[in-house]
């Protein structure tokens, strides 16, 4: 019998005491409390996967380290990356253009060394690699002193970039505007979580607050066409990618006239990873989301996209993508939680055209039941979520396609003891 059958019976029985009303109303209070203890452990869970996930791993901190002080102390480290005879190669477009965004360096050497592995003509690959000033000497060095020949790669921190100077405004504007917000949620992870959320939406508000996603380097992407004037057409891919298939092809597709070639995330096998919309990113209970957003409007992925800079320069994006971070910021950051998908969502809105989800496999950093099958097909498999693969939090069964691309035998990886996850 369940507790509420029993009490119905107990107390349609005349020979039912106080006492066996009493015992009804412990057990209700009991399963009342486990239930509220499962709850918190669960939120606990969450909460300690979050900090484990913001937290930088000491072998990848040493990693920059060592690699900051050989480019102060070793000449081949500060090398010219590329090579005075190769610098024209940056701006023809008949090479495949990639740019890759990241402070993380060994991430951003697997997505590199995976993309030129399995490219068909690697001859024909530039690599244009953007970091923060800090991480620039490390990465440069990295780069400098692991060249992946015959591809072509070029380190810039946000720094050197011309056109980002104090006579453009807005710009400098929109990237104060991500420190305000870093400053506002980072060491107060549960500023914007409250006691009924799921533990799912619980990890989802976490992550939002993550310093990852208020870094000037996860908003570069929307002045793609200013930093790289002379390109018409480039692949951005983010630093928890691994690319397992020639992405030439991606350059023969035609966009129809569109920016954004991106996969939708509305709909496919995966229920939980494929079944984002529109009301998944924003707060429709705001009246300024309500009335100019469509909440079953299909969504579509960052991480891995094709973007047509010659189209994307006739139009208004990035003006867009300014007006509604400034909107958000004056809400109170109420629009949507932090991020810069949903800004990207409303920027792109009329520009994104759809491409096979064959091209990008989506959350193996946070569905651990992802399909093996699925993954080992996939063009680009993309780790977004918690479980990124360097962690310790990073699921082992899928770990081992992004680990097969670091070179565990190297010198600085060694001395900083970053080991091979074991199964």
């Amino acid at each position: 019998l369940v507790i509420s059958d029993l009490k119905f019976y107990l107390s349609s029985t005349p020979l039912c005491l106080a006492s066996c009303k009493t015992y009804c109303l412990h057990n209700d209070m009991q399963m009342e409390t486990m239930d509220k203890e499962l709850r918190s452990s669960r939120l606990s869970e969450q909460l300690n996967k979050h900090y484990a996930a913001i937290a930088i791993p000491k072998g990848l901190y040493c990693l920059s380290l060592r690699l900051t002080d050989v480019y102060s102390s070793n000449a081949l480290a500060r090398k010219q990356l590329p090579p005075p005879e190769l610098v024209p190669r940056l701006s023809d477009n008949s090479y495949f253009h990639f740019v890759l965004a990241s402070d993380n360096i060994l991430a951003a050497s697997v997505v590199v060394r995976s993309t030129v592995r399995s490219a068909l003509k690697p001859e024909r690959i530039v690599f244009h690699i953007i970091t923060d000033k800090k991480t620039y000497p490390a990465m440069h060095s990295w780069f400098a002193l692991n060249p992946l020949y015959p591809a072509i790669i070029e380190v810039k921190g946000v720094h050197q970039f011309e056109w980002l100077t104090k006579e453009n405004g807005p710009v400098l504007e929109a990237i104060e505007i991500q420190h305000i917000a870093r400053s506002r949620y980072h060491g107060n992870h549960l500023a914007r979580t409250t006691a009924g959320d799921s533990p799912r939406v619980f990890a989802a508000k976490l992550q939002a607050g993550s310093p990852t996603y208020t870094s000037v380097l996860n908003h570069i992407r929307i002045y793609l066409p200013e930093l790289f004037p002379s390109l018409s057409k480039v692949v951005f891919l983010d630093d928890d990618v691994v690319v397992q298939r020639d992405l030439s092809s991606l350059w023969d597709i035609d966009l129809a006239g569109k920016v954004n070639g991106a996969v939708e995330t509305c709909r496919g096998g995966d229920s939980w990873v494929m079944s984002k919309r529109f009301r998944n990113y924003f707060n429709f209970s705001h009246p300024l989301i309500a009335t100019n957003f469509d909440p079953l409007e299909c969504a579509w992925a960052y991480g891995m996209n094709i973007f047509d800079l010659a189209a994307w320069r006739k139009t208004t994006i990035k003006d867009k993508y300014h007006h509604w971070v400034k909107e958000n910021l004056k809400s109170n950051f109420t629009l949507w939680r932090l991020g810069t998908l949903p800004p990207g969502l409303i920027a792109f809105k009329g520009h994104v055209h759809p491409i096979d989800p064959s091209w990008h496999l989506l959350g193996l950093g946070y569905q651990e039941k992802t399909d093996i099958s699925s993954v080992r097909k996939a063009a680009v498999i993309h780790y977004n979520g918690q479980s990124k693969p360097w962690l310790d939090i990073g699921f082992k069964h899928l770990q081992p396609f992004w680990t097969k691309h670091v070179n565990y035998s190297n010198e600085f990886v060694r001395n900083c003891h970053i080991m091979e996850p074991q199964l």
